[in-house]
């Protein structure tokens, strides 16, 4: 969709008599229904003049300028695009990333800069790596782009800034040289590198191609993602997986707008959920379908990605992997597939203040013809998670909908180990089983007395192959986050920090995160070959008995937030409900090992007990 269009000339015209803010006002509010904030009208007012300076007569009057344009799948817009046709008679479109910033810092991670935005610094993606993502996006999924041979220019115009020292620095050399990068004294620099491309008006409508192009990967998305998946022993598929695999894709195949398919794929932790999630994404995708892989949390996407494109920021890569609440306004059936990893951890609403939309699970049946949706009621770590077999049932029947059930049921994790599972659920007390010990099970596990002694074994296990991690319960403040050097899991002379400064969503795969310790959020979904857990006051033995004490949970950690409110709404419910999610966490960070887990408890009768039961 395109906010404002105009050609060039009614565009400069309405710049020079100061009316052009209320043209893109008055067409905001009629195309998306809302009013717009104070910041982004002062935005257009400001920006706006500085590109009509720059737009002078050598640059045709019926050019167009379209401004505001949302890129779809998204909920990016594109500032300001000058279309028309280059010297050869050939439709492109010049693409500016417009920003009011006065200074930028350079950091130490690929493409991102410190600026200040709103009421303070943040770390914000490069200017001009900004501009090529858009042009990447287009190129990769838009029909009327591939096919028509629409040629996209993209650079970013800092008209406010006037030292660009770290902006510039070779460190970003990579993403200015793909996306020029002007300031307020190159004026004449981004005249010249408009004229370059734009030579005549645009007489074939090259935006309104745009805008109502077909959204579909290039048959070149397409050879690549094929190209990612084929040999990667990461996403290799064995036994059930690929029974379960060819089965959606047969299913995904006979979908259409008016025959909606959803699929529920049951499974347990190391089942191969996310390998079969992965592998459907990619092969839908090789057959030109537009499908995108869903999660929750946001390091299984990040991890996957980087698995596939071998580099963290490779754009049209992490298209394909969304966040859970990306469907809020998605239009019925915009997508031929949505494949839904980790469904038990969908949420009711979305958003940061999880005031947006209505229905996560609802939201993606609708805009898609095929939902697929990877699901282990076990794995809700949340009091917000909603994602059950019956619900998801629930939305389908609403949606009039072909319900198939499918399950994962062989073990890949934990030394391909069912029966350790089944003695970790009842040495939680989960659920009672008849594996009460875990000898013969050919996995290591082991409690020791120490967290410095966890911390030893995992650094030696890691040299291995880099495939060891420490995490914890949630029962830290995270005082890193605003001091670097501040210390969060503080155990006696003990003291780690949790991992999510440096590494992010990518803790579980980088070389030096064995130095810092993950948490549910960032290691759910994904396995190593050793993890440490560390089991915090939250779940304690007293008198042999497991004691859930959500009060020890640090305040900062959102699955457990409402609990006192949940407690005195439903006193008699809450309490088992509480508890099952205090114990699915450990029951997941302890079963994100494949060859083994090392424990060490923060309560000493916990540690005793733990390896008298253990043996």
């Amino acid at each position: 969709m395109i906010v404002y269009q105009e050609s060039k000339s009614t565009f400069v015209e309405q710049v020079r008599d100061n009316q052009i803010e209320y043209a893109i006002e008055r067409k905001f509010q009629d195309k998306l229904g809302r009013r717009v904030a104070k910041n982004e009208f002062h935005s257009w007012r400001n920006s706006l003049q500085y590109m009509s300076n720059i737009l002078d007569d050598e640059i045709p009057g019926d050019a167009q300028i379209s401004i505001e344009f949302t890129l779809p799948n998204t909920s990016k817009r594109i500032d300001f695009i000058i279309s028309g046709q280059d010297i050869d008679h050939k439709d492109c479109a010049v693409i500016i990333e417009l920003k009011q910033w006065e200074s930028a810092k350079a950091t130490e991670k690929d493409a991102i800069v410190k600026t200040f935005l709103g009421k303070g610094i943040v770390e914000t993606t490069h200017p001009s790596y900004q501009a090529w993502s858009y042009k990447e996006l287009l190129e990769g999924f838009n029909e009327a782009v591939y096919t028509k041979g629409i040629h996209l220019h993209p650079c970013a115009y800092l008209h406010n800034c006037t030292n660009a020292d770290d902006l510039i620095s070779p460190f970003y050399a990579y993403h200015i040289a793909r996306a020029p990068l002007f300031i307020r004294n190159d004026a004449a620099k981004l005249r010249g590198f408009i004229k370059k491309f734009i030579k005549h008006g645009d007489i074939n409508g090259v935006m309104y191609n745009i805008e109502n192009g077909r959204i579909r990967p290039s048959k070149t998305i397409a050879d690549n993602i094929k190209a990612m998946i084929d040999g990667n022993e990461v996403f290799t598929m064995i036994d059930d997986q690929k029974v379960v695999f060819e089965t959606v894709r047969e299913i995904a195949g006979k979908s259409t707008s008016k025959k909606k398919q959803v699929v529920i794929v049951r499974g347990g932790p190391g089942t191969g959920k996310s390998v079969v999630a992965v592998q459907l994404t990619a092969k839908l995708t090789s057959e030109q379908q537009l499908v995108q892989f869903v999660s929750k949390n946001s390091a299984p996407r990040d991890v996957y990605a980087f698995h596939l494109s071998g580099h963290r920021t490779k754009t049209w890569v992490n298209n394909f992997f969304k966040g859970s609440g990306s469907y809020v306004d998605a239009k019925a059936n915009q997508f031929d597939a949505l494949i839904v990893d980790e469904a038990h951890r969908l949420n009711l609403q979305s958003g940061f203040y999880g005031n947006e939309g209505e229905n996560q699970i609802k939201e993606i049946i609708n805009a898609a013809k095929c939902s697929v949706f990877f699901i282990d009621e076990d794995q809700r770590v949340t009091l917000k998670d909603i994602g059950t077999n019956e619900h998801i049932e629930q939305c389908a029947k609403a949606a009039k909908a072909e319900i198939t059930y499918l399950a994962l049921e062989s073990q890949f994790r934990c030394n391909g180990s069912d029966g350790y599972l089944a003695w970790l659920d009842n040495l939680l007390g989960i659920r009672q089983t008849a594996n009460e010990s875990i000898q013969n099970l050919n996995y290591s596990f082991k409690v020791v007395d120490s967290p410095h002694e966890l911390r030893k074994q995992i650094e030696q296990l890691n040299m291995e192959r880099n495939r060891a991690r420490m995490v914890a319960g949630y029962c830290w403040p995270w005082n890193s986050k605003k001091d670097a050097k501040a210390m969060d899991i503080i155990i006696d002379d003990f003291a780690m920090q949790w991992n999510l400064s440096t590494d992010g969503s990518l803790w579980i795969v980088s070389p030096e995160s064995v130095n810092q310790i993950g948490c549910i959020h960032t290691c759910q979904g994904l396995e190593v070959d050793h993890i440490g857990v560390i089991i915090g006051d939250d779940l304690v033995i007293r008198n042999g008995t497991w004691v859930s004490q959500p009060e020890k949970r640090d305040k900062q950690d959102r699955s457990m937030r409402g609990w006192k409110k949940l407690m005195s709404e439903q006193p008699r419910t809450a309490p088992k409900h509480i508890e099952s999610i205090i114990k699915n966490t450990y029951r997941t960070l302890m079963t994100r090992g494949m060859k083994g887990c090392i424990v060490y408890s923060t309560d000493q009768e916990t540690r005793e007990w733990l390896k008298e039961n253990v043996g």
